[in-house]
C-alpha cells in the first residue's frame, strides 16, 4: 500500500481534535506523571472520575524510570507491593521487608493500567500557571513545553478541574506558581520550609511523603516527591514505596470529597 503524508497528518490532526475538547473540563488535572501522578491518575479513573494527567517531559516516569543512577531496578517496602502487582508489575522479594522491581516495567504498567482504567495523558505539556476562582485553585494554565523551553511569548490555554494534583516532583512546579503569584498568607505553602527541600534520608523520607500529602490550597493537593519539597522534608532516592502510596492517598482524599 502506497502511503499518502498528507492523509498520515490528516489523521493526527483529526483525533487530537476530536479527543483534546473533551479534556477541557475534568474532574481532576494532575501535573506530573511520576509515579505518584500515576497511581493517582489510576484509581481515581477507575473510581470514574473523568483525569486528564499533564507531563512536561516526552517520557513518563519520573525518577522511577532511570532506577537508581540509572540501574533500572527500584526498591519498595512491602506496604506498597499491592499497588505494583495490581499493574501487572513483576516483584521480587528481596528479604527483610524489601522488594524490587524492573524500573521499565513498573512505569510503563502502571501507565498502562491507569489509561486503561480510563485517564487521558498528554505529554509535552508544560503546566505554567493556575485558573483561580474565589481563593480556590479550579484548573491549570498550559502549553508547549517547546514554547517554554525556547522562551516564546505564546498565549496559554486553559483547562478546568474541579481537584488539581501537583506531582511534580522535586521543583514543586505547580506549588511554586502559587507561591509566587497568590502568596498565601496561611497553610504549607506560607511556612518558611516550603518548597526547601532536605538532603537524603530514606527513612524519614519515605514515612513523610505519605504524611505530606494533602490539600496545601484550596482545590490543590500535593502528591510524592512534591510533598517532600513543600514541607522541607527529605529525599530518599530509589525507594518508591511512599511515592505509589503516595499516589493512593491523594486518590482517596479527593474521592472522600464527593
Amino acid at each position: 500500500m502506497d502511503i499518502d503524508d498528507i492523509l498520515v497528518t490528516r489523521t493526527i490532526f483529526k483525533r487530537f481534535s476530536k479527543e483534546f475538547p473533551d479534556y477541557f473540563e475534568v474532574d481532576v488535572a494532575i501535573a506530573g506523571a511520576g509515579p505518584a501522578g500515576l497511581v493517582a491518575a489510576k484509581h481515581l479513573a477507575a473510581a470514574g472520575k473523568k483525569v486528564v494527567l499533564f507531563e512536561r517531559k516526552l517520557s513518563i516516569g519520573g525518577g522511577m524510570w532511570g532506577g537508581g543512577m540509572n540501574f533500572p531496578v527500584i526498591v519498595v517496602q512491602d506496604q506498597s507491593t499491592s499497588l505494583l502487582r495490581d499493574a501487572g508489575v513483576r516483584v521480587i522479594d528481596e528479604g527483610k521487608g524489601y522488594y524490587s522491581a524492573d524500573a521499565i516495567e513498573a512505569v510503563t504498567k502502571l501507565c498502562a493500567a491507569a489509561i486503561d482504567a480510563g485517564a487521558k495523558f498528554y505529554n509535552a505539556i508544560s503546566v505554567e500557571d493556575v485558573l483561580l476562582s474565589k481563593g480556590r485553585v479550579n484548573g491549570f494554565v498550559i502549553n508547549w513545553s517547546a514554547v517554554e523551553i525556547a522562551g516564546l511569548h505564546v498565549d496559554p490555554l486553559t483547562i478546568r478541574a474541579k481537584y488539581c494534583i501537583d506531582a511534580t516532583g522535586h521543583p514543586a512546579e505547580v506549588c511554586n506558581i502559587v507561591l509566587k503569584k497568590i502568596r498565601p498568607t496561611e497553610g504549607p505553602l506560607s511556612s518558611p520550609h516550603a518548597l526547601v527541600e532536605g538532603s537524603m534520608d530514606a527513612a524519614i523520607g519515605e514515612k513523610a511523603v505519605v504524611e505530606n500529602t494533602m490539600e496545601v490550597y484550596p482545590g490543590l493537593y500535593v502528591a510524592g516527591m512534591c510533598a517532600n519539597a513543600v514541607f522541607g522534608s527529605h529525599r530518599m532516592g530509589p525507594i518508591f514505596g511512599g511515592m505509589l502510596l503516595s499516589g493512593k492517598k491523594v486518590s482517596d482524599l479527593i474521592l472522600e470529597q464527593d
